[in-house]
């Protein structure tokens, strides 16, 4: 007997192994598959929806008009609200009490308050506030206007939801900011930057990793909260739909048309949003991670 047959017989058999079953996942599918058909069936089945009188208004003037106001509303909405969120996120860091205070009782009510309501004030901006003008503080008055001519229903909508927003994409920067070390903005300052320098060049870059994906989030959430300022009212993408059934009795078709609307801008805003995120992980374990995996699904290695 050799060596060779002696350690051949000290092997252990070959594990035989059974793999896990997992009926439940099988159960699963199988509820989802069955759930899928029956929406699929219903939506080529149902005479409540009425695809023919859908495609009939889906590309016509009104409702083109309805989707080009939503969709400037919510660039609008979301630049304005940002811009104005980067000045209060700066007044909630500051030092300065009163900068401080200011700025907490402007998200205090903006965000306390149903946007609905901020919109059907706005709407109605004219009884609270006649004529508006430039002048002295409590004292004479150069120039005065009629508020309800100086501001439309495009305008009143606009600053509305700009106003609104601001409130929240305040909250979202401080956030973004505060993520940032503190050690970056002290090596800014011992290289001589101002505060606005280390802001602008040190801190924002980086606090954009944070900032990027709820700001897109709000994008969203902004596109759909358009809706609201029917009580402006201003004709957006559901304000035309409501209009038009209006007059045809066709509800849900034209509901129905408004959420196809919606879905698409909102599609392409997510796909949007992806590649934002994508371009600031770089130099992030989630960005490395990602083109890592992408590099293996390719097959290739290189740099």
């Amino acid at each position: 007997m050799t060596i060779g047959d002696d350690v051949g017989k000290g092997r252990p058999d070959p594990i035989k192994a059974v793999p896990v079953r997992h009926p439940g996942r099988w159960v699963g599918a199988a509820v989802v598959l069955v759930l899928v058909a029956m929406f699929i069936h219903f939506l080529l089945t149902s005479k409540a929806l009425e695809w023919s009188e859908q495609w009939e208004y889906l590309f016509s003037e009104p409702v083109l008009e309805g989707v080009r106001n939503t969709v400037w509303l919510t660039l609008a909405a979301m630049v304005g609200g940002t811009a104005i969120g980067i000045v209060l996120a700066l007044m909630r860091l500051s030092a300065n009490p009163l900068l401080s205070g200011a700025a907490w009782i402007y998200l205090w009510f903006f965000r306390g308050t149903p946007l609905y309501t901020q919109l059907l004030i706005w709407g109605a901006i004219g009884t609270l506030f006649p004529t508006v003008g430039i002048g002295i503080p409590f004292g004479p008055e150069f120039q005065t206007w009629q508020t309800q001519a100086l501001i439309n229903a495009a305008s009143a909508a606009a600053l509305g939801l700009i106003l609104n927003e601001a409130g929240y994409m305040a909250e979202i920067v401080r956030a973004g900011i505060l993520s940032v070390d503190e050690g970056q903005q002290e090596a800014a300052s011992a290289l001589g930057m101002s505060r606005a320098q280390t802001m602008r060049r040190i801190v924002l870059p980086q606090a954009m990793r944070v900032i990027v994906p709820p700001t897109g989030n709000e994008s969203i959430s902004m596109l759909k909260n358009t809706s609201l300022v029917a009580a402006v009212p201003y004709a957006e993408l559901t304000f035309t739909a409501q209009t038009i059934y209006a007059t045809t009795y066709k509800i849900i078709p034209m509901l129905v048309m408004a959420c196809l609307w919606y879905l698409l801008i909102s599609s392409i805003m997510m796909i949007g949003q992806h590649y934002l995120e994508r371009h600031y992980s770089k130099g992030t374990s989630k960005g490395e991670t990602t083109r890592t995996g992408l590099r293996l699904r390719g097959g290739g290695g290189g740099q």
